[in-house]
């Protein structure tokens, strides 16, 4: 009978453990769902406010990393409000920002503190006819598509953002498709840093890559069957034919 009381308290434990662990799943898929749900209509400090008070704490968009609490809310409270919305918290009449969220591969870290995550985001935006003589973007409408490398932290039992890698993989003019859309790279934020720039990033990222460029945002997670994580080389992208050392170089997850 003691046997049997052993072994049952250990089924127990595992149990409970994996009980946790699809619970934290849940808690972070929640996570990043609401995130894409502030960012729609522009509730940038709803969007800050579930990131970690982590100095170690990173956003990366396009070019550049923001660092810390206080670069989070340089990016969204200062840069994007600033720019989508003229400084306010919340939509504008008239503009389009559904960051729909979906495809998440969530892995909790076996001490149950942080996870990785990824993501897909598919963006349509842009502005009604109504307001085109009075949003400064006048009359666009357009698509995005991107991948999220994310990390997760439980600060006091409540999971958080601790570090955004957003990938926007093409953007496509809403008549034209992403066929036609013309070549070259988009960095936002050309060379300028914080605080030349008072919005700016701590920092320049040189993994800048757009459509037509098809080099993979590398997976966090390893292959589920082979348990091998994919070789760098096959995550470039060299002209059809073409040998793969004369293609850019593998992406990198900081």
């Amino acid at each position: 009978m003691g046997d049997e009381i052993v072994e049952l308290k250990k089924a127990v434990q595992v149990l409970q453990k994996e009980v946790s662990r699809l619970a934290d799943e849940g808690e972070i898929t929640k996570l990043q769902y609401k995130y894409g749900y502030y960012l729609d209509k522009c509730l940038y400090k709803e969007v800050s406010q579930l990131y970690s008070n982590s100095p170690e704490t990173i956003v990366e968009f396009v070019g550049g990393r923001y660092r810390g609490k206080a670069g989070v809310e340089r990016l969204y409270v200062n840069r994007f409000a600033q720019a989508f919305v003229k400084g306010r918290n919340g939509p504008v009449h008239g503009f389009l920002l559904d960051h729909d969220q979906m495809q998440g591969i969530v892995d909790i870290d076996p001490s149950g503190t942080t996870a990785k995550a990824r993501f897909r985001a598919l963006m349509s935006a842009g502005t009604h006819k109504s307001v085109a003589t009075t949003h400064p973007r006048g009359l666009v409408q357009w698509w995005e598509g991107g991948l999220y490398e994310n990390e997760y932290i439980k600060e006091d039992g409540v999971w958080k953002i601790w570090k955004l890698r957003y990938f926007p993989f093409w953007h496509a003019d809403f008549a034209k498709g992403w066929s036609n859309k013309e070549i070259g790279e988009l960095n936002p934020f050309g060379n300028t840093t914080f605080p030349e720039d008072p919005n700016g990033p701590d920092e320049i990222v040189e993994q800048v890559m757009l459509w037509p460029d098809c080099r993979v945002v590398p997976f966090h997670y390893p292959h589920p069957v082979t348990g091998k994580m994919v070789e760098e080389d096959d995550l470039r992208a060299p002209n059809w034919g073409e040998d793969v050392s004369t293609s850019k170089p593998a992406l990198k997850l900081s």
